[in-house]
């Protein structure tokens, strides 16, 4: 690929990665206006997060294999017009109920963008050219949590919480006709499965129950789930706990994506040059060590305040970030001919858990800011252990005659167990 259609997709797929956590984030300063309508409680209200998600998981599954059997861009462009039409459905919505609905439906679409977004990257790059391309995405990416809420802020500031629907509407239309404008097919049609559901399913059990590949998703999900912990309970953590505004979500979100968008940049520019089993073990030091320092200051400071409740997120995400792009490439690449069922599984096992941790973790531990800290910690060591075992398993595992050359992320001495 030449330089300017490198940076062009990597734009194209970032856009496309960005409008998931727009749908999550840019609500947030709305929930008190929002409840007030509705005459809704803080619980009810987050089920405008966990629906959302529960619905992204569940279509999830179905995003991959239909890129397989369709073709990448046709999927993206269905989903893109799917998810246009939900959020101007959200925009006039009159009750909870409703909005609910179309929630959901916003979920069943806004998977195309980061899951077969994946998928494209492995299509047309191998090895660290590849990781280099999710390192910049997953940078420009990780600006639209930081953003979404800030924009959610202003435009609250300007009307009322529909305008916030009416502006993803207005963003689902700009990738709609930036996808049919610059956005290529990268799957062509010789080398496309057939949708068989029989086939579909067997697949789907044959990866999921890959030990390797268990290993990996849960090492990837579990650590990310810790950051998570905190935007889901962004309302309770900003408003309640540090007592700030609905315009002042950036206390959060801007060290946190700050955090990500260089562990992002890192990664890219690591790639070839340190082992990627060198680089997640990094990462999880990064991340462990921000959740150590955030349960240390929650229990011993008086009252938690900013800026100290909030800089341990930059750390643990700069790790996070460092983690992400060669876990997801590892498992890409254990399926060259199923990239996007791999994808799909993947993401599928991790909304899943961020469904959990939105729906029921949140809502008990978002009281407290020690027990957010004790969360996040939990989770970072749970993925950890998860990576430990995956590394140990391929230390006892014989090495490998060859290495295909569609999987190169692993280098042959690194080759981890693939039972």
């Amino acid at each position: 690929m030449t330089t300017r259609s490198t940076r062009t997709l990597t734009l194209l797929l970032a856009g496309l990665a960005m409008f998931g956590p727009f749908s999550i984030d840019t609500i947030f300063p709305a929930f008190p206006q929002m409840a007030a309508q509705f005459g809704a409680d803080k619980v009810a209200m987050q089920q405008t997060i966990s629906v959302y998600l529960l619905s992204y998981a569940l279509m999830s599954i179905v995003h991959g294999p239909l890129s397989d059997a369709l073709g990448r861009r046709r999927v993206i462009l269905a989903g893109l017009v799917v998810f246009t039409l939900a959020s101007v459905g959200c925009a006039l919505s009159g009750d909870l109920p409703t909005l609910l609905a179309f929630r959901a439906l916003q979920g069943l679409s806004a998977g195309v963008g980061l899951i077969v977004g994946r998928a494209v990257i492995r299509d047309v790059l191998q090895g660290d050219d590849a990781q280099r391309l999710m390192s910049h995405v997953s940078m420009i990416f990780g600006i639209a949590p930081a953003i979404a809420p800030i924009l959610g802020g202003w435009m609250l500031g300007a009307g009322r919480w529909p305008l916030i629907f009416w502006f993803l509407a207005a963003f689902g239309l700009v990738l709609v006709a930036s996808v049919g404008r610059w956005l290529p097919e990268t799957h062509p049609p010789e080398l496309r499965l057939p949708l068989k559901p029989r086939r579909l399913v067997r697949d789907y059990v044959a990866i999921g129950s890959n030990h390797r590949f268990q290993r990996l998703a849960a090492a990837g999900a579990l650590n990310f789930a810790g950051l998570f912990l905190y935007i889901a309970s962004a309302p309770a953590f900003l408003m309640d706990l540090l007592h700030l505004g609905e315009r002042e979500f950036a206390w959060l979100f801007i060290p946190t994506i700050g955090g990500m968008t260089l562990g992002a940049f890192a990664s890219g520019r690591l790639a070839g040059r340190w082992p990627p089993s060198r680089q997640v073990g990094v990462g999880f030091a990064c991340s462990a060590g921000a959740a150590v320092l955030n349960l240390a200051y929650n229990a011993l400071a008086p009252a938690i305040a900013v800026p100290w409740a909030v800089l341990p997120m930059s750390l643990y995400a700069f790790g996070v970030a460092l983690v992400f792009p060669v876990l997801t490439l590892a498992i890409l690449d254990m399926y060259p001919r199923q990239r996007g069922a791999a994808s799909s599984l993947q993401a599928f096992l991790q909304l899943v858990l961020n469904s959990l941790v939105a729906g029921l973790l949140s809502p008990l531990l978002s009281h407290h800011g020690l027990h957010l800290a004790l969360g996040m910690l939990v989770f970072t060591t749970l993925g950890w252990a998860f990576w430990r075992w995956e590394s140990s398993a391929g230390r006892r595992a014989p090495p490998p005659v060859s290495t295909p050359p569609s999987s190169p992320m692993i280098e042959p001495g690194e080759q981890l167990c693939p039972s």
